[in-house]
């Protein structure tokens, strides 16, 4: 099982990405712009006949936050794969040309992506 963080684009799936992914997760922000492009690149992976396609909410600051997304994700009949607070640490990892899990190994939002891995990929 392989993860790939692609570019945020629909480029990669027109060039035939699809035929060889069992699923997609596309991160979201709780923003409407972010949301709505998550919408579309979820719709567009379903139609690209992935059999598995979820939201992942990324820089949860709050509850308020999280509800703005968990509820664009139900009016839209899409899953909320998981949930990746905001986290400080993460900008110094961007910074750092560093991977998070080598930068902050401790930090919630690194704990939060790897329960996410352990639930899409080994669990499945």
């Amino acid at each position: 099982m392989c993860i790939l963080d692609t570019e945020a684009s629909p480029e990669h799936l027109s060039r035939g990405t699809a035929r060889y992914a069992d699923g997609m997760l596309v991160v979201v922000e709780p923003y409407y712009k972010s949301l709505e492009t998550g919408r579309r690149m979820a719709l567009l992976g379903l139609d690209l006949g992935l059999e598995r396609v979820g939201l992942v909410a990324n820089k949860i600051r709050d509850e308020r936050e999280l509800g703005a997304v968990t509820q664009f994700a139900a009016q839209h009949e899409l899953e909320v794969a998981g949930v990746v607070p905001f986290d400080e640490s993460m900008p110094g990892a961007e910074r750092a040309g560093a991977a998070p899990l080598d930068f902050a190994p401790d930090t919630d939002a690194v704990a939060a992506i790897g329960a996410l891995a352990q639930r899409w990929v080994v669990d499945g």
